[in-house]
């Protein structure tokens, strides 16, 4: 089956469980049974049913991200060919592999430096570099394309950027960077693996040199998945890149809701223009904060084609402190000043949807409970929003799990499973939210990243 024929099917499928859900929701009305006739002012007062139309109307703010995840999964091929190069790897401009960690996992960087240093030599890249900046030395093996750099513990950037964003500006320094502006940086985390498509794609994106910034793919389930609740409540998330992410770099070529913090290619003179070094505020979220200081200053992003590795959190806890930290990391951005706000708008609404979603989310109990009267096209919306959302995960478990490789049987217990952990989802996520609120902002929470460091998980 080709790429066009298996998007034309997911298409049909998506628009199946649209239309499917807004007839079982009454977002289309086939019978009279469908309406609500009762008068809410009357039956629940004026107070309780303003704060019911209030909580209806929350939903409408997730609204620009999923028209933006509905119109990237269907106006560009969902299944793309593998990538062929546009031009030699031996006339690629310099890359340099960089990934930062603490240093607390120094088994799982040496293995996956060695890895990812021969998947670019499979692919046929010779100009590059593997440079690991870390706070404690892993000791890596001595090799003409590796380098370790141990950022001293007395370093301090102008601001006080602290983190992964003081590691990543230690970098930038005069007297520590060998690139010149013209080179690209490839930024992983520590887990993550290259693959040889996502080789390709980044040898054809600086080849092509257009854009400064670019990102592409990043599938949460391959090789051994070591916690099946997470994996399959992430592939939201492989949705998300094939959705949102893909049509703001394609057709817009802004990070109009901002981007992930791995998986990220930046010309040296731009990410050094950029700069890492933007304070407390700019260290929890430094990928998030990064991409909108860049949209300010008028750089361009493109999408990246090819896909990368990396494995979701172990465990539930770890999953909880790392949506936790994103949320918080997140609202310091969208709060800080030195970001202006036609560059955060969407991103602003994106994440006081996600701030507002155990109110929003007490819609399914107040509906049922109280249903209000409201006009065809607001329950048609809340329906689309809803089935968009579900499809995701359905998608993301097709995008993610390989049918040859599960079977069918294993395949669609996958996707099945997909859709049943959306309720556990959707509580982990309200916890995470009120958590993030009332808990300490400026804290960096580091989840578990090395299968072999377990002794036993726990779901």
């Amino acid at each position: 089956m080709n790429s066009s024929t298996k998007h034309l099917l997911h298409c049909s499928l998506l628009i199946a469980v649209i239309f499917g859900f807004e007839i079982f929701s009454g977002g289309i009305k086939i019978d009279e049974n469908s309406f609500t006739v009762l008068d809410p002012w009357v039956e629940y007062g004026k107070i309780a049913t303003v704060l019911l139309y209030l909580l209806r109307f929350l939903t409408f703010l997730t609204l620009p991200q999923v028209l933006f995840n509905f119109c990237g999964l269907v106006f560009y091929n969902a299944f793309p060919e593998k990538v062929v190069l546009k031009g030699s790897p031996l006339l690629a401009p310099f890359i340099c592999i960089r990934v930062v960690t603490r240093g607390d996992f120094p088994d799982l960087v040496k293995s996956n430096v060695l890895r990812n240093m021969n998947t670019c030599l499979d692919t046929g890249l010779e100009n590059f570099l593997i440079e690991v900046v870390t706070d404690k030395a892993v000791h890596l093996a001595h090799h003409r394309r590796i380098r370790e750099i141990v950022v001293p513990k007395e370093y301090k950037t102008r601001t006080g950027a602290l983190f992964k964003s003081r590691a990543l500006q230690y970098c930038l320094e005069d007297n520590v960077n060998v690139l010149n502006d013209n080179d690209w940086i490839v930024h992983l985390d520590e887990e993550t693996l290259l693959t040889e498509n996502s080789v390709r794609g980044i040898i054809n994106f600086v080849l092509d040199g257009k854009h400064p910034f670019g990102q592409g793919l990043i599938t949460y389930a391959n090789e051994n998945v070591v916690n099946w609740l997470t994996t399959l409540a992430d592939s939201f998330r492989v949705s998300d890149d094939m959705g949102k992410l893909r049509l703001q770099f394609k057709l817009f070529h802004k990070p109009l809701f901002s981007w992930k913090g791995s998986y990220v290619v930046t010309q040296v003179g731009a990410e050094r223009q950029v700069s890492f070094d933007n304070g407390i505020d700019g260290s929890v979220a430094e990928d998030c904060f990064f991409a909108m200081r860049a949209f300010a200053q008028g750089f361009t992003f493109n999408f990246i084609e090819g896909e990368m590795y990396e494995k979701s959190p172990f465990t539930l806890l770890d999953f909880l402190q790392q949506r936790k930290r994103w949320l918080q990391g997140i609202l310091l951005v969208v709060h800080s000043k030195m970001i202006p706000l036609r560059h955060k708008l969407l991103l602003g609404i994106s994440v006081y949807s996600w701030v507002t979603m155990p109110l929003s989310t007490s819609n399914i109990l107040f509906a049922g409970l109280y249903p209000i009267p409201c006009p065809n096209i607001v329950d048609f919306v809340c329906a689309f929003i809803a089935a968009v959302n579900i499809y995701m995960y359905v998608f993301g478990v097709i995008k993610s799990f390989s049918l040859y490789r599960f079977g069918l049987v294993k395949f669609l217990a996958c996707v099945l499973g997909a859709v049943c952990t959306i309720p556990v989802n959707v509580v982990i996520e309200n916890v995470a939210v009120i958590w993030g609120l009332v808990g300490k902002k400026h804290k960096f929470y580091v989840v578990q990243k090395d299968v072999r460091a377990l002794e036993s998980v726990v779901v």
